[in-house]
């Protein structure tokens, strides 16, 4: 089926070779943790098993998943999250965003490029990633969650998501608004008297699916911002879906709203993220016919500080 609107049918992953902590990203992304006790060769071998289960779940479930093999060179530990570095646009563009971690940069393949222009028709690239040498960042739809169908951003502002690349990229691709906030949180679990954690990506608090809003709204400590966000949401007809800070740590934040091939409206998530919503968030997230589907991800989303919406780049062919 032709992609319309909101959500697609086709996906790309990318199936690691080195995945494993990134201190460089550590830096700025507090949901990652260095576990003890295991070696690297494990937390690898552990990650591989939890793509493998996801990527069938996903073909099983209807969805087309384009799946692409990270290189034995360079290393680069957070391949699997390829969202960071490329999107696909309905309008025949393919966007290139500045990525903070140097090692993160070194993601972006050419080759890839070129397969999903011959493959589905791409015919422009956008490239952001001079940005880089100014040390501004955009990371993709990390940094950016996107309703595509009222042709609206929401970003959260962090050391990974700048406002002028931002506001570059809404040019370029001709968005209409964006709203951009501050929010954090404390993700480690701490006490309240700890001090937040600035959001590192805005999809992990954050999710939309075509008549329904997943948002950790309590991360957003400015009451004005915070009514922005929640004014825009309901404007855009989406029954919303209030999730905790303690529900956002176990990723119920980062899922990503897809249709299968037949047109079924698909919410998919990680196991962890699935087992901490209330039957009553499911029942709403579920009202518009949506079947929530999930997979364990624990070893990516512990190590890795990302989990299911991070793994999946949506393909939106042009038409």
């Amino acid at each position: 089926m032709r992609n319309k609107g909101h959500s697609t049918d086709t996906v790309m992953m990318l199936r690691p070779k080195h995945f494993g902590y990134n201190e460089q990203t550590a830096v700025s992304n507090a949901f990652q943790q260095l576990p003890e006790g295991r070696a690297k060769g494990e937390i690898h071998d552990a990650a591989e098993r939890e793509f493998e289960a996801f990527y069938r779940l996903l073909q099983g479930e209807g969805v087309e998943v384009v799946t692409f093999d990270d290189t034995e060179e360079p290393n680069t530990p957070d391949a699997i999250f390829p969202n960071n570095w490329i999107s696909t646009h309905e309008d025949g563009s393919i966007v290139l965003y500045p990525m903070e971690g140097a090692n993160r940069r070194l993601e972006r393949r050419e080759e890839i490029v070129e397969y999903l222009s011959s493959e589905f028709g791409f015919h422009r690239v956008v490239d952001l990633t001079p940005f880089e040498k100014e040390g501004r960042y955009l990371e993709g739809t990390g940094s950016m969650v996107l309703d595509r169908a009222g042709s609206t951003v929401y970003a959260c502002r962090s050391s990974r998501t700048d406002e002028s690349v931002l506001r570059e990229f809404s040019v370029r691709l001709g968005w209409k608004s964006i709203h951009c906030f501050s929010a954090g949180a404390t993700t480690s679990g701490g006490t309240d008297d700890d001090v937040p954690n600035p959001i590192y990506h805005t999809n992990v608090m954050m999710a939309l699916g075509e008549t329904t809003a997943v948002i950790c709204a309590e991360a957003i400590q400015d009451d004005l911002q915070r009514g922005m966000v929640m004014s825009a949401l309901l404007e855009s007809g989406r029954q919303i879906v209030e999730i905790t800070t303690g529900q956002m740590r176990q990723f119920a934040g980062n899922m990503l709203h897809l249709r299968s091939k037949d047109g079924a409206r698909l919410w998919v998530m990680s196991s962890a993220a699935f087992e901490s919503l209330t039957p009553h968030q499911k029942s709403v997230l579920h009202a518009d016919g949506s079947r929530l589907i999930h997979s364990p991800l624990n070893t990516i989303e512990l190590v890795g500080g990302g989990s299911a919406r991070c793994m999946l780049a949506e393909i939106f062919r042009p038409g």
